[in-house]
């Protein structure tokens, strides 16, 4: 009896004895199906680019950002290639370009708030191209030196106070002081104003030229102001009223130095026609052609032109001259609107000379403000 109890106890022993370690087994086969299934969540977390909370990485995070500063760079990097064909769109951007700048800080600000690593690593391009665009006019360029100082001037045709404008261009030291947007009435005024300070001066038309040297050899220069066939047939002496570009020679100690003087044609933005430019366009050509044709090695062209350099409708222009703002200026020498300038259109191009200082002179009565340089040879 007893061996037979014993043998009952021992096999139902065995049987528990099988049961807790099926039971073991059962949860060490729990304990790896949890542990793998956390090493699943954690894999798919990471591909998913996603942090423990379910957060994007800083590598996933701001795609808007990201694509918006690699767009932002393209866009100045390849200016010269946006078409002009509709709305002149190439020439517009160009006008602007240096300010596209300033969409750098915003977006650099945005990477930042969003915590975005691949924002802030696409705007090194922007950074890049604009510095490699316009770092060179940070800064003064200018050095000590110079043998005449030119100054140029749109007085603005509705300037209501000329004569104040006359007594401070007077003051500012120049030698060679030209006027653009001169009207009938108001050009006496400026021919009295200045007449003890520079003592030789011609108007043709709209421009005029004053002087401590003496002039000679001046004309008008056709900037096709009129074009076409109505513009054939309009009589010299009339288009001679509103002549916007003359051309004539200074008489200095190292020789004869031809300047030009010239105000070309107005843009406009318009709703059908985006950016206006074709009477500029043509006249910077004509311009062109006629500094080409200049048999003097040293030329100043002094004017409104009502356009940035940056614009490839100048580049007949800027083959043959170069800026004095750029060469010798402090920054980029923004000369419109007076009130606050956002562009450089009034220029002072040079050739067979050498820029030392370029800068603007303090407000007028005019919406421009005066561009000022010195040179010498």
């Amino acid at each position: 009896m007893r061996q037979k109890m014993d043998a009952g106890d021992t096999a139902a022993a065995a049987n528990e004895a099988g049961q807790a370690g099926q039971a073991g087994q059962a949860g060490q086969g729990d304990a790896a199906d949890a542990d793998a299934a956390r090493t699943t969540d954690a894999a798919d977390t990471a591909a998913s680019g996603r942090d423990g909370f379910g957060r994007l990485g800083p590598w996933k995070r701001g795609p808007v950002l990201t694509v918006s500063a690699l767009l932002l760079g393209l866009l100045m990097l390849l200016h010269a290639d946006i078409p002009n064909r509709i709305g002149n769109l190439g020439s517009l951007a160009e006008s602007v370009l240096p300010w596209f700048g300033l969409f750098i800080p915003v977006l650099l600000a945005g990477a930042l708030w969003r915590r975005s690593a691949s924002a802030g690593v696409a705007l090194l391009l922007p950074v890049v191209v604009w510095l490699n665009l316009f770092g060179g006019l940070i800064g003064d360029r200018s050095h000590p030196g110079g043998d005449l100082t030119v100054v140029s001037q749109n007085v603005d045709a509705g300037n209501p106070d000329p004569v104040g404008t006359a007594r401070a261009l007077a003051a500012s030291g120049a030698d060679v002081l030209a006027l653009e947007e001169l009207t009938g009435p108001a050009t006496g005024t400026y021919e009295k104003a200045l007449a003890r300070t520079y003592p030789h001066h011609v108007v043709l038309g709209t421009v005029g030229l004053w002087s401590r040297l003496p002039l000679s050899d001046t004309r008008p220069v056709d900037i096709k102001t009129d074009e076409g066939p109505l513009g054939d047939t309009i009589p010299a002496a009339v288009k001679m009223r509103y002549n916007r570009a003359l051309r004539t020679t200074v008489a200095t100690s190292h020789g004869p130095l031809t300047v030009y003087v010239a105000h070309l044609g107005s843009v406009r933005v318009l709703p059908r026609t985006g950016f206006w430019t074709s009477q500029r366009n043509a006249g910077a050509q004509a311009l062109a052609d006629a500094v080409a044709a200049e048999p003097n090695a040293r030329v100043v062209l002094l004017g409104d032109l009502n356009g940035t350099m940056d614009d490839r409708a100048f580049a007949g222009l800027t083959e043959q001259l170069r800026s004095a703002q750029d060469t010798a200026g402090d920054g980029f020498g923004f000369s419109w609107p007076a009130k606050f300038p956002m562009a450089r259109i009034d220029q002072i191009l040079v050739r067979g000379v050498r820029p030392h200082r370029s800068w603007t002179l303090p407000a007028t009565g005019s919406d421009h403000l005066p561009v000022a340089a010195t040179i010498s040879w």
